[in-house]
């Protein structure tokens, strides 16, 4: 069966600005953060077809459920009939969430030591592992792989993870994947395309 995910992130967050992790904490969207997301559903609508052929499930964390509402109202799809999964939040980064990497390197100077950008995420000492992380997202394309039309609202971290499973890439490479407000991607065929007002098919 052929199957067609499109992969959203949250938009922008007063924590985003503020260069702060935000794990399983959350905060509101910016003005800028709901535009980006209006924006991405504009070009979602232009190339989705009829919504209500498609499943939409969202992170439980309140800046994806938020985003996920701006979405429905844009696309024009029945908010109540979206389905939260905790498998698609955000890495929980324990201790680490609310904090700046400054504030994170005053209390734990030695736990960013000989780490890349990339990886340290998951040095947080009560934070979640990378295999943890790809277990839960692979359990949860695991149970949709019969639904032929599904669209899913994320995060940065977890986004990056779920398009690297589904590329079958190594950790470092998959750590190393875009991550942007304003971009989404397809994933189909196992290809994985970027959309955004660049996109060739997006007038």
């Amino acid at each position: 069966m052929s199957q067609t995910l499109y992969l959203l992130r949250h938009g922008e967050t007063e924590y985003n600005t503020q260069g702060r992790y935000q794990g399983e904490l959350d905060s509101p969207l910016t003005d800028d953060g709901k535009f980006q997301v209006k924006q991405n559903a504009k070009m979602l609508k232009s190339i989705m077809g009829d919504p209500n052929e498609w499943r939409i499930i969202s992170s439980p964390l309140g800046r994806a459920i938020q985003s996920t509402e701006i979405i429905c109202e844009t696309i024009g799809f029945d908010v109540s009939k979206v389905e939260n999964d905790h498998r698609l939040s955000e890495v929980a980064v324990g201790s680490w969430a609310g904090l700046t990497t400054k504030e994170i390197e005053k209390t734990w100077p030695h736990l960013i030591d000989n780490n890349d950008l990339y990886s340290w995420y998951f040095n947080s000492p009560d934070g979640e592992s990378y295999d943890s992380v790809v277990n839960r997202l692979t359990d949860w394309l695991e149970s949709i792989k019969n639904e032929p039309k599904v669209i899913a609202v994320s995060h940065g971290l977890t986004g990056r993870i779920l398009r690297g499973i589904y590329a079958g890439m190594l950790k470092e490479d998959a750590l190393k994947l875009e991550v942007s407000h304003s971009v989404f991607f397809k994933l189909s065929n196992k290809e994985i395309h970027k959309i955004s007002l660049e996109f060739d098919d997006f007038y």
